[in-house]
């Protein structure tokens, strides 16, 4: 007697011809990059795939020079200091008056931010005679004090461990 195949499925029909298995290891890893191609498309629109602090840098004048984000974790040196004390410092190429820094893999705390567009790319906050910056600067928080900058407390923020993204705008 002759057995049909063709009224059943294609997996309850007996193989003719011999079935290729593959190892466990193999298929793994095929699926495993299946997968991670399926998902480009995601990680390319993704913001960060890690968390972390974004400060978008608003009112540059300019695209001369570089702007310099300095993270600080304390009081002390902020925001002056930032080359000795500042926890995370960014220095990036302005492009077309526009800035970002982008600050990963911070632990949650307090923090607060520093930045300054410096021109002459000479890696400090230029002033005149009468200690009145002449390149621009901002805070965290959009603090300001009419004489001098303003206290780590009145520029410091919670961070959650959490993307934040904020904003900063300069002062000239």
């Amino acid at each position: 007697m002759k057995k049909t195949c063709f009224l059943r499925s294609a997996n309850a029909c007996p193989a003719r011809t011999p079935q290729i298995r593959l190892p466990l290891a193999t298929r793994c890893c095929a699926w495993f990059a299946a997968l991670v191609f399926a998902s480009l498309p995601a990680l390319a629109v993704a913001q960060s795939p890690c968390p972390g602090i974004h400060v978008q840098i608003q009112n540059i004048k300019n695209s001369t020079g570089t702007v310099a984000c300095a993270l600080f974790e304390s009081p002390e040196g902020f925001p002056i200091e930032y080359l000795r004390y500042a926890t995370n410092i960014m220095v990036i190429k302005i492009r077309d008056t526009q800035a970002r820094c982008d600050f990963l893999d911070i632990p949650p705390g307090t923090y607060a931010l520093a930045v300054i567009h410096d021109e002459n790319m000479n890696g400090k906050l230029d002033t005149n005679l009468l200690g009145i910056p002449r390149e621009g600067y901002g805070f965290s928080n959009h603090s300001r004090r009419l004489l001098g900058a303003p206290s780590f407390s009145a520029a410091g923020f919670q961070y959650d461990g959490q993307n934040l993204g904020l904003e900063i705008s300069l002062h000239y």
